[in-house]
C-alpha cells in the first residue's frame, strides 16, 4: 500500500531490506524515484520523492519496493476479454487472454526505457513459455479487461 510518513517509510524500507526504491504510487517515466541504501538515504529521499510526486502527478502517494541492482525488464502486452456474446465472465478462467511477444526493456537510462527488443534474447523458450503461461494465469485471476 501507500506510505503514510517518512517513519512508515522506515519501517516497509527495514522490513524488506535494503537497497528499496521510493517512488511515486502515480509515476512513470523515471520521475519522482529515489533508490536508498539505508535509513539515512530514506530519511533524505522521502521529501524530495514527495515532492516530485506532487510536481510531476499532482498526486504525492509514495510506495516502496525492494530495488534489484542489474535487473533484466521484461514486458508482456496483454489483450483479455470475454468470450464472444458474453459481457462478464462468470468464472476467471473463463477470459479470453492474448498474451504478445515479451519485450526486453532492461537498457535502460534513469529508469527510463532506452530500447526495447523482442524477443527477449536473454529468455530461453522454456522460460518464455512459462512467463506467458503465468501472466495468462494472472490476467484470470484479476478478472483484468
Amino acid at each position: 500500500g501507500t506510505i503514510e510518513s517518512i517513519e512508515h517509510c522506515l519501517q516497509v524500507s527495514n522490513d524488506i531490506g535494503y537497497p528499496v526504491l521510493v517512488k511515486a504510487a502515480a509515476g512513470g517515466g523515471g520521475k519522482g524515484m529515489r533508490t536508498c541504501y539505508n535509513d539515512q538515504e530514506v530519511k533524505e529521499a522521502y521529501p524530495m520523492a514527495k515532492s516530485e510526486a506532487k510536481k510531476f502527478f499532482a498526486d504525492d502517494r509514495l510506495l516502496v519496493e525492494k530495488y534489484i541492482e542489474n535487473p533484466h525488464h521484461i514486458e508482456f502486452q496483454v489483450l483479455c476479454s470475454p468470450p464472444p456474446g458474453v459481457v462478464t465472465c462468470e468464472k476467471p478462467e473463463d477470459l479470453q487472454v492474448v498474451v504478445f511477444p515479451e519485450r526486453e526493456c532492461s537498457i535502460q537510462r534513469r529508469n527510463q526505457k532506452v530500447v526495447e527488443e523482442s524477443p527477449s534474447c536473454l529468455l530461453t523458450q522454456e522460460t518464455r513459455l512459462k512467463m506467458v503461461e503465468q501472466v495468462k494465469k494472472l490476467c484470470q485471476k484479476v478478472g483484468y479487461q
